[in-house]
Order: structure tokens, then sequence, then C-alpha cells
């Protein structure tokens, strides 16, 4: 690996920061009235919220997907097809029904990440022993089994809804499901997903370096000084958590973790160190566009209501995720 100082890290992070922060001002000018201004003040705060909550919410989709693809030397893996995010959002809802009402007093807002890390350890879990044999993962299987725990798990949130017509809390039960913003999030929800974020993303820029070697045969990585085995291990488990505590605040919102790095990847190559940050904006810009693109649709006939911004991700990057899929089978 080629040398990387301080300030070639500093530089990368101070540019992706950059990128993000003209995206977000210029997602801070449209409105749902379908005008494009500078929001005034009795609509700043709200603007200004939204922008930050998807932000986060898109850049740990985003850096967990990368350190996904990384370590299971996969481009078509992230935290969506893992299973993880449908676990998590399971067992976020789960959090809300009225029978843990005594629970919710009794551990309050950190007790929703709790239970989304949880369930995305318990779905990552069965899908890492079925997809493993004789020790080795495999890449194919991997894959399928994660399609599988999604559909499994969706259908679970469907029928909990059938039988819980009124959960604790608020938020549109359908909107949870497909991903979207809440708007009613406590301030220690908020502050929660910020630190478990905010903590995961450093663990895994330190580790940065090492994820490089993940690329190499177990061998070569091994003959690196790389202790691969525990590096796996590390990240997905950071990975894991930080989707999350995304997933606990806003639902199973797609194609985030799979679009931003490989759009990272075209003009950072593959180098983490770099590839981390880049990926990282570029994530909480996708949702950042897609939050506004559905705030300004929102006054079209055409939408006819706000659409959740998993909505809006999902028709993004579907086509996305089958052009990948094509150009890997020609590859082949």
């Amino acid at each position: 690996m080629k040398p990387f100082t301080a300030d070639q890290l500093l530089k990368s992070i101070l540019i992706a920061t950059g990128i993000w922060a003209v995206v977000a001002v210029a997602c801070m000018m449209v409105g749902s009235t379908g005008r494009i201004e500078w929001p005034k003040d009795d609509v700043f705060e709200f603007r200004r919220d939204s922008i930050l909550i998807t932000s986060l919410i898109g850049a740990a989709l985003a850096s967990s997907g990368c350190v996904y693809q990384a370590i299971l030397r996969n481009p078509l893996a992230d935290p969506y097809l893992l299973g993880v995010s449908a676990g998590a959002s399971l067992a976020a809802y789960v959090w809300r029904l009225t029978s843990f009402a005594g629970l919710l007093a009794i551990l309050g807002a950190m007790s929703q990440q709790a239970f989304a890390f949880l369930g995305a350890m318990a779905a990552v879990g069965i899908v890492f022993a079925l997809a493993t044999r004789r020790g080795r993962i495999e890449p194919i299987t991997l894959l399928l089994v994660g399609v599988i725990v999604n559909a499994v798990c969706g259908s679970l949130y469907l029928l909990l809804i059938q039988f819980n017509k009124s959960p604790a809390g608020s938020g549109s039960e359908m909107a949870f499901l497909v991903g979207g913003l809440q708007t009613s999030l406590l301030p220690e929800q908020k502050w929660a997903a910020v630190t478990v974020v905010s903590v995961g993303w450093v663990i895994l820029l330190y580790f940065a370096g090492w994820l490089n070697a993940a690329a190499l045969s177990d061998d070569e990585a091994r003959s690196l000084g790389v202790g691969i085995h525990l590096l796996r291990w590390i990240s997905l488990i950071i990975a894991s958590l930080m989707t999350a505590s995304a997933v606990a605040i806003s639902g199973p919102i797609g194609f985030v973790g799979l679009v931003a790095p490989h759009m990272a990847r075209l003009l950072v190559g593959v180098d983490q160190r770099k590839l981390l940050p880049l990926s990282t904006a570029f994530g909480a810009i996708l949702l950042c566009v897609a939050d506004s693109a559905g705030r300004f649709l929102a006054h079209r006939s055409l939408a006819g209501q706000w659409l959740p911004v998993g909505v809006l991700t999902g028709l993004m990057g579907g086509p996305f995720f089958l052009l990948l899929l094509w150009q890997t089978r020609r590859r082949e």
C-alpha cells in the first residue's frame, strides 16, 4: 500500500465535507411549495433538521456499505441486501409496541437503538451461519440468504402491523417499512444515533488502511501483518451497529449503501482511506437530494403527497443495481 499521510487523510475529509455542504445548502432552498428560495424563519429549523438527519442516515448507510463491500470482496454487498437493515427495522418496530411501554419508561430512547442492534445482529448472524461452509463465506449464497432474510423480516413486520394497530409512539407504519424520515424523534433518539454513527465512523476510518488488505487473499493479508479474521469481525460489528442506529430512526432505506461507494470509487479508486470519506459524503448527498425531491414533488399532482425517501432511493438505486449486476455478469 502506498504511504498515506495524515495531511492527505484530512484533505480527503475536508473535500468530502465541502461537497456535502454545498449540496446541503442547495437542498435547504427546495420547499414543498415548488419554489426554490432560502427558507423563512418559520420553516428554517424544520428544513435544517430534515437535512441534518437525512445526511446522518445516508452517511451511516453509505460508509457501512463501503465497508461491507471491502470486507466481503463483493461489489453487490450492502446492509440492505445482507438483511441487517431488515432485522434492525423489525426489532425497532417491536420496540414501539404498546406491550413494551414499561420497558420504554425504564430504558428510555436508547432502548430503540439497542433493539435495532440486536435485530441487526440476529439477522446478520443467520445470514453468515447459513452462508458459511467449512469456515468460508460463499458470496452468492450470502446474497441469496440475505434476500430471504429480508423477505421474512418484511413479512413478520406486516404481520405485527395487522395484530398491533396502535404502536407506542408516532409515525406511519408503512413509511417505517419502506424507509422515511420520522418527524417526531426525541432529542435523545437523535443524539443516540449521532453518537453511535460518529464513534463508529471514526473507528472504521482508523482501520481504513487495513481494509485495503481485505481485497487480497487471507494469506496475503496475513503476510502484510493484518489479522484478517479479527478485522472482519470488528468491521462487520461496527458497520452493523451504525446501520442499526440509522434504521432505528428511519426504517430500512435501501440502495444508499450500494450506490454511494460505487459513485465514490469512480472518482478516487479503491483506496479505502480516500473511498470511505467520499462514500460517506455521497451517501449523505443522495439522501438529502431524495428528501428534497420528495419535498418538491409534494405539491405536484403527480405525487399528491410527501413521498418517503425510501421510495425515491429505491427508484434510483434499483436500476443502478440491475446495471451493476449486468456488468458483473459480463466480466465473468
